[in-house]
């Protein structure tokens, strides 16, 4: 079984090359996956970090909030915030990110929506001008963010960050924050919850066939996700289901399958089939 193995579900087509799902994959691809909170990253796009990392590119984790809600007993609740970072360090140098590569918004749990876009009001500055600076410092190619349907508001409101910010970085706009850079693939992720039909319809894909990307991995991937998991003590009771869950990406051959949907964030109006009902009139 091949390490790395990806399905395009509008095309039908399988490889085993990165390529398919960022096309023109180069020498100095920098991968940035936008995170709601420290562990939705690698329980939700874990086999992409590890495949980009595997195929030389630089990878970051963003994180938008820094945990605050997450603890399950009140002991917790002073430490929980000191706890969730030093695991999350472990986590994803267990999957292969330095600590160095990864970066933190720092806002409240439950709040990342009131820091959309450069100027939260009464809050001072909003995420936008980091988000833009961290795109365009380290050169950001591909960016994935979480599904924005009916997961978590955070999830929602990153999800925002990233697919709207990331068309920003490459615009030649707010110049003295960094050199513009081509962001060329943005993916959608699933942390849970299923994601929106939208994308199956357009495509004219069965409904039931909600991403259009699916990368399958040889079980020693998905060990090496277990074991960065593993990492999260203070979160265990909170994601154990999730944990348990993981069997269900098992497949016939023993890999296991991990969803995305792969999406244009500025996509242009065409004309042809509007002039074309005009013209038919």
């Amino acid at each position: 079984m091949n390490k790395f193995t990806y399905y395009n579900v509008d095309t039908k087509v399988v490889t085993n090359s990165i390529e398919s799902i960022f096309p023109n994959w180069g020498e100095d691809e920098g991968v940035a996956v936008f995170s709601p909170h420290d562990d939705d990253a690698i329980l939700g796009a874990g086999y992409v970090i590890r495949a980009a990392k595997e195929a030389g590119a630089r990878v970051y984790v963003i994180i938008s909030c820094e945990g605050n809600a997450g603890y399950s007993i009140p002991e917790q609740k002073d430490e929980i915030i000191a706890r969730r970072k030093k695991e999350t360090i472990d986590a994803y140098v267990e999957i292969g990110v330095p600590e160095e590569n990864i970066y933190r918004f720092g806002m409240s749990d439950f709040a990342a929506f009131r820091y959309l876009g450069w100027d939260a009001g009464e809050l001072g500055a909003g995420v936008f001008e980091r988000s833009m600076k961290f795109m365009r410092n380290n050169r950001i190619t591909r960016v994935l963010v979480p599904n924005h349907n009916k997961e978590h508001a955070d999830h929602t409101a990153t999800h925002m960050i990233g697919a709207y910010d990331a068309p920003q970085a490459g615009d030649p706009i707010l110049v003295d924050w960094g050199t513009p850079c081509e962001v060329k693939t943005v993916m959608e992720y699933s942390v849970w919850a299923d994601f929106s039909v939208e994308n199956a319809i357009e495509n004219g894909r069965d409904r039931r066939l909600k991403a259009n990307t699916i990368v399958k991995v040889a079980p020693e991937v998905e060990e090496a996700i277990d074991r960065g998991l593993e990492r999260y003590v203070s979160q265990g009771e909170i994601i154990k289901g999730l944990v348990a869950s993981r069997a269900e990406r098992k497949v016939a051959d023993g890999g296991y399958i991990e969803l995305y949907i792969s999406f244009d964030p500025r996509p242009k109006l065409c004309y042809d089939e509007y002039r074309a009902f005009v013209d038919a009139r």
